[in-house]
């Protein structure tokens, strides 16, 4: 029987705290953290659920595909169908990175965050019938 947990964190190497944070809070609206520093930054989401970011020294960004510096996570983004189009061109101008490779063409769209992160913007399906 799984324990009655609740996933509240989750934290991600990078070169720049500060800055991936500022990403991550232009695309979810999360509240910055008031204990961020130079070292550490975070974000609160209005349910509590915190996102941070830490300083690594020599942080090395993932490459997707390739494994040579395997992407260790990732995060989905759900939008509805219609603003896929939109969500890219703000992810664009946020500083995502589109991926060179893309391995479906569903819906479904593979970016970097700007220290190297991969993850994916997927369309909302309906879940009525038709």
């Amino acid at each position: 029987m799984p324990l009655p947990m609740r996933l509240s964190a989750i934290t991600l190497d990078c070169a720049d705290p500060e800055a991936l944070a500022a990403f991550y809070q232009r695309l979810t609206g999360f509240a910055p953290h008031p204990e961020s520093d130079g070292d550490f930054a975070g974000l609160t989401g209005a349910d509590g659920f915190f996102l941070g970011f830490q300083r690594v020294d020599d942080y090395r960004p993932p490459r997707w595909p390739g494994q040579d510096a395997p992407q260790q996570f990732h995060f989905d983004f759900e939008v509805d169908a219609d603003d896929l189009g939109a969500a890219e061109a703000v992810l664009r101008e946020a500083g995502a990175v589109k991926a060179e490779h893309q391995p479906r063409e569903d819906g479904w769209l593979v970016f970097t965050d700007p220290a190297g992160h991969p993850f994916c913007v997927v369309a909302r399906r309906s879940t009525s019938s038709p």
